[in-house]
């Protein structure tokens, strides 16, 4: 394209360049001839004036001398037929060039005349005697004289048309390349992202036409992140919630005793645990997408609460550990799917289960108020050593064997409402997961500062949690 653009805007330019030259030029040529013709028409008529006072040989020397054109200048005076005044022989004055025939056509006519002699042309001015005949002024004008100045007029115009042409490829040039680099830019991202490089972006600048096409890409492009970036966040959480049944049996298993078939259902059982855990941090590779809930989406925070502890009740019976919830005698509307905040209940309690020994208990809080409702899931066990490690997507939690997904599904739900997650010591003694989720994402959310965590002290509770003032 940028070659193309430069041979066009090249081909034109000379065209218009040669359409212009070629007349200016020969209109240059014919300016200097007239030029030429003109000084010789005033020197001729310098010399008239004499001719019409008089005739004498000696007196029209010192007129021509004096005009400074006595070698270029001849004056032919005809012979006179006035007997009486005896003035009766023609008079020659300079060098003659131009043909007798010619003269003699100029006296006859009366016209001034222009005739061809070697190394030039002539000037045959023709002017009246007081006796009545015709003398002819012949002023010689070389050919050095009528072309003079003109090849410096030509190589001016020439280099003038040179600058244009090569000023217009310049220009022709700096255009192509300014429409060229943005569709090369266009190309060239379009093979990173064929490659596989997501990040692949082509900077909007260009012409209109090829701005809208890097906008059109570089959205097209995102759209291809975010549905693989949804993709993997499915196949992890579809993974993670594979986890819940995986605890049962971990534990069903772990309750069948000795034996050879019971070693081989714990075997079989860890086996797939860790397929599981390697699917999660496959498919958490690529950074997920936070995806709020849709207009309409929610669900009632208490039942979804009172039927995931109705199932992990029976599983923590199994172990001898107690079980406490609150808040959830009434409804508590939150603009959260249902799946989600069951699929993110369960892995906090599968964290429980997974990461504290039997025995130990836990307990399910709903707090419920005017622009907030905060969820609290806590328990009895060591603790995390490290909040700040737990919360960072894709690390383990502090204890081994974990993704860290379980967390992350959290924070991305409270996070999808404008809420946040806080990590902390219970009253239990051990860890506490505080959800805040926010039940109008536009209002300020009302927090303490970053970081504070709750911390229990005997016989007293003392939270450096802020809560809403609203709130219980």
């Amino acid at each position: 394209m940028r070659w193309a653009l430069v041979k066009v805007c090249l081909a034109v330019t000379t065209m218009v360049v040669v359409a212009f030259a070629v007349p200016l030029g020969l209109v240059i040529r014919e300016m200097a001839r007239d030029r030429a013709f003109s000084n010789a028409e005033r020197e001729a008529a310098a010399v008239a004036p004499a001719l019409s006072i008089t005739t004498d040989r000696d007196q029209l020397e010192r007129v021509v001398a004096s005009a400074g054109s006595d070698a270029g200048m001849a004056v032919h005076i005809p012979a006179s037929g006035d007997t009486a005044s005896g003035d009766t022989a023609a008079v020659d004055l300079g060098r003659q060039r131009a043909a007798a025939d010619d003269i003699a056509t100029v006296r006859r006519l009366g016209r001034a005349s222009t005739s061809e002699v070697p190394g030039g042309s002539t000037l045959l001015q023709p002017v009246a005697l007081s006796s009545g005949e015709i003398a002819v002024v012949e002023v010689y004008v070389p050919d050095s004289e009528v072309t003079n100045g003109l090849t410096t007029a030509w190589a001016v115009l020439a280099g003038v048309g040179i600058a244009l042409i090569v000023g217009s490829v310049a220009v022709a040039d700096r255009l192509g390349v300014r429409m060229v680099r943005p569709a090369q830019r266009l190309v060239e991202g379009a093979h990173e992202l064929g490659e596989g490089k997501l990040g692949a972006r082509v900077p909007e600048e260009g012409p209109n036409e090829l701005r809208l096409a890097a906008v059109a890409f570089n959205s097209m492009a995102d759209q291809v992140v975010q549905l693989l970036a949804n993709e993997r966040e499915l196949a992890a959480d579809l993974s993670h919630r594979l986890r819940t049944p995986l605890t049962v049996l971990r534990l069903n298993a772990a309750s069948l005793g000795d034996g050879p078939a019971a070693e081989q259902t714990r075997t079989a059982v860890a086996q797939l645990e860790r397929e599981v855990d390697t699917i999660i941090r496959t498919a958490r590779e690529a950074k997920p997408q936070t995806v709020a809930a849709g207009p309409g989406a929610g669900c009632d925070a208490a039942e979804v609460v009172r039927e995931r502890m109705a199932f992990w009740s029976a599983l923590a019976e199994d172990e001898d550990r107690k079980v406490r919830v609150a808040g959830v005698d009434r409804p508590v509307r939150i603009p959260v799917a249902r799946a989600d905040l069951a699929a993110a209940l369960d892995a906090l309690l599968g964290n429980v289960f997974r990461h504290t020994p039997e025995g130990t208990a836990f307990a399910v809080d709903v707090h419920n108020g005017e622009d907030a409702v905060i969820v609290l899931v806590s328990d009895a066990g060591p603790g995390i050593s490290d909040p700040v490690a737990a919360m960072a997507r894709g690390r383990g939690s502090g204890s081994a064997g974990s993704t860290g997904l379980g967390l992350d599904i959290v924070r991305r739900l409270a996070e999808s409402t404008g809420g946040d997650v806080r990590i902390g010591s219970s009253v239990l003694g051990g860890t506490e997961v505080r959800i805040w989720i926010q039940l109008d994402a536009r209002a300020p959310v009302r927090r303490g500062h970053r970081g504070s965590v709750r911390r229990r002290r005997p016989g007293k509770l003392v939270s450096t949690f802020n809560r809403p003032r609203s709130l219980p």
